[in-house]
């Protein structure tokens, strides 16, 4: 079996993909507690105690909302939007298929091994590999692998822009909750904290539409024109959708963030503040030049890289790979969506406003 293969089918195990979908919860609270130690470390000392509080509030917007958002609340009949596998189910599952196949079919007895341990826990990687090797030839073998481990679907572009609509809400939820939790921050330790909820709308509309909801339209959009032209190659699949996000998400999502924050999210949030008199008109049309060409750099120049920038691009690899049916990838699409919450909070994308919106 190839290696790329083998690789796909260890990450694709159900119980695999269950087990760190519990982890999950516990890697964001623990990231979360990290970076906001950091920040307030970094802050001046009679800053520590405000930074402290702005940080733990963005935090706990984003994450909590990204956790709402995919898990739900089981407690209160929230559903979340992602599937939770139920390990005791899986456990009962696989005794039933390993037995019912090991009772009718011989198999080698390090086989015999490896699919008596599958029952209740993660094969390893050259485990995969000699299962498949020794059961993948034989009708009735291929299929208890197929239900041990179930291969990726090629979904039509009609599914997929349902599975679009579905990521699309999962990441909308954690921008909206990075927002609150960044606009309760600023109002528990900043008197002005009004004057910060544009840039945070902003970076929050910029964050969902070039990040998140414009590149899953793209990927759908290069899905369905691939369908058309009756491609059903999974690689070829994959690298249309990769074209696809970078042209609709990355190139014109930017534009179009940029458009409604100018166009839309200013005069909405701006509507209140007393109008110019007419004699500093000229001086307002050269400030309002300036600031839109200060606007346009910000929003194409590069930021300056941290550790947390490298999400905001995976998860636009997540995307194809969740589309293209791999599931290892789906449980962390919390972790990278929470990602952007957090930018949203702080209004990052206003570039000499950073500290100041943190």
């Amino acid at each position: 079996m190839h290696t790329l293969s083998t690789l796909g089918k260890y990450l694709d195990q159900p119980r695999l993909v269950g087990q760190f979908t519990k982890k999950v919860p516990y890697i964001l609270i623990g990231g979360g507690v990290v970076e906001t130690f950091l920040h307030t470390k970094k802050a001046p000392d009679k800053e520590k105690k405000d930074e402290f509080i702005r940080t733990a509030a963005v935090m706990t917007g984003s994450i909590g909302s990204a956790l709402l958002a995919t898990r739900g609340i089981k407690k209160l009949g929230i559903k979340g939007l992602s599937a939770q596998i139920d390990l005791e189910k899986l456990k009962a599952n696989n005794n039933k298929l390993t037995n019912n196949f090991l009772e009718k079919n011989k198999t080698s007895p390090t086989t015999e091994a490896i699919l008596n341990k599958a029952k209740n826990k993660i094969i390893k990687f050259k485990e995969i590999n000699h299962i498949y090797n020794e059961l993948q030839p034989t009708k009735k073998g291929k299929d208890l692998l197929s239900k041990l481990i179930p291969e990726p679907a090629n979904v039509t572009s009609k599914e997929i822009f349902k599975e679009i609509k579905r990521l699309s809400l999962m990441g909308l939820i954690p921008v909206i909750g990075g927002i609150a939790g960044g606009i309760a921050g600023d109002k528990i330790t900043d008197k002005n904290w009004k004057e910060k909820v544009p840039n945070k709308i902003k970076e929050g509309a910029y964050q969902y539409l070039a990040n998140i909801f414009l590149c899953n339209v793209g990927a759908g959009i290069a899905l369905e024109i691939m369908e058309k032209a009756k491609i059903t190659s999974k690689k070829a699949r994959a690298i249309g959708m990769i074209i696809g996000i970078g042209t609709v998400g990355v190139l014109g999502g930017s534009a179009i963030a940029n458009c409604i924050g100018k166009n839309l999210i200013n005069p909405i949030l701006n509507k209140n503040k007393k109008e110019k008199t007419t004699s500093n008109l000229i001086d307002i049309a050269i400030q309002n030049k300036s600031n839109e060409k200060e606007e346009a750099q910000n929003l194409y120049a590069e930021r300056k890289p941290e550790a947390l920038d490298i999400g905001l691009h995976l998860d636009d690899i997540a995307t194809v790979a969740v589309l293209s049916g791999l599931k290892w990838i789906e449980p962390s699409l919390p972790m990278l969506y929470s990602i952007s919450g957090y930018r949203a909070g702080i209004g990052y994308r206003n570039g000499k406003e950073t500290n100041n919106n943190k």
